[in-house]
């Protein structure tokens, strides 16, 4: 791979030679060229939160860091029950894209995709592997509306080991202002 410069805009830690940049000796997954500005931004700021090969816990994101992604941020809560997952934290586009705000719903009652097997399938990869899971599949919502989105799920660890939440960061066709 040739050096590059993900966007001029970050910091020069966040440059990549194949390899991720912090104490991570992580090699930069396949779809980051791929990924859209804010989906990439989000993965490389979630990075400088990993630290001596932990996940970053819910507190060590902060807002006031990357208010610009906000309005397209999901938090998702595992919980250890037949709900599975919680939407705990849903920003304003992401309520505007699936026409409902799902905060305190379990994803089964509330999800936006084709369907909630699907919707388990990706969380369900983020828990058992505790890594990043990228997906740029296009559908067709529950609301009969194609989608071209690209999605995000990145794992978060109160023990830095077992992922407790997930933060997802969402791209679709139905926010056309996303830069």
């Amino acid at each position: 791979m040739q050096d590059r410069t993900l966007d001029a805009r970050m910091p020069a830690a966040e440059t990549f030679q194949g390899k991720m940049m912090g104490d991570a000796n992580t090699e930069v997954p396949d779809w980051l060229a791929k990924a859209s500005d804010n989906v990439r931004a989000l993965y490389l700021y979630w990075r400088t939160k990993c630290h001596d090969g932990r996940l970053p816990r819910r507190t060590d994101i902060d807002p006031t860091e990357i208010p610009k992604l906000l309005p397209y941020l999901t938090i998702v809560e595992v919980v250890d029950d037949e709900r599975r997952y919680v939407y705990r934290l849903v920003g304003t586009k992401e309520v505007e894209i699936s026409g409902q705000d799902p905060t305190g719903k379990s994803v089964a009652e509330a999800y936006y995709g084709p369907s909630v097997e699907e919707a388990h399938v990706f969380y369900n990869q983020v828990v058992a592997s505790a890594r990043p899971v990228y997906d740029d599949s296009p559908f067709v919502g529950p609301d009969g509306r194609y989608n071209d989105d690209e999605m995000l799920f990145l794992p978060l660890a109160e023990d830095g080991r077992k992922v407790s939440r997930i933060l997802l960061i969402t791209r679709c066709s139905l926010t056309p202002d996303f830069a």
